[in-house]
Formats: structure tokens, C-alpha cells, sequence
């Protein structure tokens, strides 16, 4: 299987560069799979795992927490708001959110402001549920 660069960048650092073989993306409308040669693509991000196939020995999993994801012909860049190992996710961390989030929701002030209050809440809720935490 050929090889694409793939960049993940949070707002502190970069988090992952490097070769891979694909990268399974949490996407607003639906998880999507970028290998070599992919179309280009714009996509937001939803809560959820980014899975990274370096080689077919090591996978990496990271957490994020919103952003966009560009694949484009050099590659694909994801700018997540947060990024963290699956490995040192922390399930009190995801609990927080959650709780900010359903603040969001009671604060807004308009039905669209609710609306997507509640859909990122949800989405939280539905990350805590696959991560079983």
C-alpha cells in the first residue's frame, strides 16, 4: 500500500508528522478513509477518533475534539481543536465537556445557538459511549 504525508495539528503543537499508509476520519457528516491519491476534500470534524495506519504493524489512535480536515494533492491535514493519544484520554476530561456543553445548550439564546449546542453535546455523549469510559 503506498504512502501519503499526513499532518495532525492541535492550536498547542503538532501532534503527528509523518508517512501512512490511511487515516479514518471522524467527519460532521460520517467517518471517511483517506488513502494515496484521495479527491480533494473540505470536511469539519466531529468529536470522535482519528485513526492513523502507519504501517500495517502500528496503528495510532488520537482523540479530537472539533476542527476541519483538508485532503488535498500533497496530503491530508487535520486542525483539530484538541488532540490527544487515546492513551492518555482522560474520561473525567470528556465528562467536563459534556457538562460545558449542556451549559451551552441552556445558555443559547436563539433555536439554531440550541440546536448545534445540543448536537456537539450529543456527539460528546456518542464518543463517550464508543469509548466505552
Amino acid at each position: 500500500m503506498a504512502d501519503f504525508h499526513f499532518e495532525l495539528v492541535s492550536p498547542e503543537r503538532l501532534v503527528f508528522s509523518g508517512e501512512v499508509q490511511s487515516v479514518v476520519v471522524p467527519g460532521s457528516e460520517g467517518q471517511f478513509t483517506v488513502l494515496k491519491d484521495h479527491a480533494p476534500l473540505m470536511s469539519t470534524l466531529k468529536p470522535g477518533v482519528v485513526d492513523i495506519l502507519e504501517s500495517p504493524s502500528r496503528t495510532l489512535r488520537f482523540f479530537v475534539r472539533g476542527g476541519f480536515a483538508d485532503v488535498a494533492p500533497t496530503g491530508l491535514t487535520i486542525l483539530a481543536e484538541r488532540a490527544v493519544p487515546l492513551e492518555e484520554f482522560d474520561a473525567a476530561q470528556i465528562a467536563a465537556d459534556i457538562e460545558d456543553a449542556e451549559d451551552e445548550v441552556a445558555r443559547a439564546k436563539t433555536d439554531e445557538g440550541r440546536r448545534l449546542a445540543a448536537e456537539k453535546r450529543d456527539q460528546l455523549i456518542e464518543v463517550k459511549g464508543t469509548l466505552k469510559i
